[in-house]
């Protein structure tokens, strides 16, 4: 058993590049409504409130502006580096997070379905996620934003290499 403080070995594939677009596109809708809640803060703020408070109000559209350019500019673009996955013939490793990492390994013994799922925004960037749900308490475990066209390609063969699986165990 490995380990390292590194975790297991990282697997081989990257999502879709169409991601880092995803990605920015929900920083943008989320910093729009942190944006607009800081300024009306800062805007409301009384004037009989204790300076401490004030200052706060005051700081932040300034926070949320830094906020906006890490969810937009930088955050995407280092998700990208780190969202990875891949399939081989015993299991299924993903790795995700840019601050906290997780990588899941799920055995193809363990799998029982496997979901493809195209969210709205997802759709608009030509992606999809490949939900693998297996048989254990961790539930559902999603190879997000691959090409629409992989993803298809990829629940198949996971779904056939599982049954064939089963197959041998009976």
């Amino acid at each position: 058993m490995n380990s390292s403080p590194t975790g297991p070995r990282t697997p081989a594939y990257q999502v879709s590049p169409n991601a880092i677009g995803l990605w920015t596109l929900q920083g943008v809708i989320s910093s729009i409504f942190v944006l607009a809640a800081a300024v009306v803060a800062a805007l409301v703020v009384p004037e009989q409130m204790p300076a401490p408070l004030r200052f706060l109000a005051a700081a932040a559209p300034y926070a949320a502006g830094v906020y906006a350019v890490v969810a937009v500019a930088i955050r995407p673009r280092l998700r990208y580096r780190v969202h990875r996955w891949e399939v081989t013939e015993e299991s299924v490793f993903t790795l995700t997070g840019w601050l906290a990492q997780t990588w899941t390994i799920i055995p193809i013994a363990r799998i029982q379905t496997v979901d493809i799922n195209r969210g709205a925004m997802q759709r608009l960037f030509g992606l999809a996620s490949v939900a693998v749900l297996t048989a254990s308490s961790k539930g559902t475990v999603e190879i997000v934003h691959l090409d629409a066209g992989l993803a298809g390609a990829v629940a198949p063969d996971l779904a056939s290499r599982a049954a064939a699986v089963r197959d041998e165990a009976t």
